[in-house]
């Protein structure tokens, strides 16, 4: 029986700035996709990373990471003379903000041919985002091109928007989400996101044009208010969980790295949405996108009090 999730994206160092102390940051690790694995890992799943980071120090951490993580690291390609991506976390009032430093990096320079095609055929979930489309052209092709092959072969595909408009302006995201979209099984949206990638504005609207795409699940991120689960018989709020939260870097990815693995595990939808909020409240507890990621006896603790 299939079971592995993949996951195709960039992964980067990060540096998150101390909010007791301003002017010190905390390296550590992030990129959506790879949070998302790590975060399905913890949760027990089997999962693997496609993708590229250069061979340099960084790189090397990644890898590391991965291995520690029991991501698996076979399609990570290492690229000689190329740079991986960084990126530093800024707070104020107005919440975090993040700062980029990959123009150029391994993993934007990703080719469609560079493909694990066997494994995306032997996988249970394909797992991408927006940002795995937006790096680069070259990026964007492969990301749809694993989606399409997925499809082709009884893959479950997964999507979470994670909408930066300072990798790709609105009409492109527009033009080349609405391709994934038709290619996806499982879209993971968050409001802002979707919200400007459809142009409407109330959540049953936003729900209707994804499943009209042929989308067959949705988990609709509220942070704070739940999450809103639908499909085409039945559509349910799933409640938060009240936590004490200090950082909520990476809380969306961690969301979905817990859902799709309790997917894969066999529970509902709705109660693989509880989990998942209440691993990604607890992710919100600690600082940076990786350390405060649970474990599922963390969750499970957090489940039954």
């Amino acid at each position: 029986m299939r079971k592995t999730i993949l996951a195709f994206g960039e992964a980067m160092v990060e540096f998150n700035q101390s909010i007791q102390q301003r002017r010190n940051y905390l390296e550590g690790f992030g990129g959506d996709t790879s949070n998302f694995c790590i975060a399905a890992a913890r949760q027990g799943a089997e999962t693997a990373y496609i993708s590229a980071v250069g061979d340099d120090h960084f790189g090397r951490n990644l890898l590391a990471l991965w291995q520690a993580e029991q991501v698996g690291i076979q399609h990570i390609e290492v690229a000689a003379g190329v740079a991986t991506g960084i990126y530093f976390v800024t707070h104020d009032d107005a919440g975090h903000h993040f700062h980029y430093l990959r123009s150029g990096s391994a993993a934007s320079r990703y080719s469609a041919g560079q493909l694990p095609l066997a494994a995306i055929e032997q996988a249970r979930v394909l797992h991408l985002s927006g940002i795995s489309l937006a790096i680069s052209e070259s990026a964007c092709d492969s990301g749809l091109a694993a989606m399409a092959h997925a499809r082709r072969h009884g893959v479950l595909t997964s999507l979470d928007t994670n909408l930066r408009l300072r990798l790709w302006p609105l009409e492109r995201a527009r033009e080349k989400m609405i391709e994934a979209f038709k290619l996806c099984d499982i879209c993971l949206p968050s409001w802002e996101d979707v919200s400007l990638l459809t142009g409407l504005d109330e959540r049953d609207a936003i729900v209707d044009q994804l499943l009209s795409y042929g989308v067959k699940l949705v988990a609709f991120k509220l942070g704070h208010e739940g999450c809103y689960v639908a499909t085409a018989d039945e559509r349910r709020m799933v409640a938060p969980h009240p936590v004490q939260a200090l950082d909520a870097t990476g809380a969306g990815d961690c969301f979905g790295g817990a859902f799709i693995a309790e997917l894969v595990a066999g529970r509902d939808p709705f109660s693989a949405a509880r989990y998942a909020n209440v691993a990604a409240a607890l992710s919100t507890t600690g600082y940076g996108a990786v350390e405060p990621i649970p474990r599922r006896e963390q969750v499970e603790a957090a489940l039954q009090r």
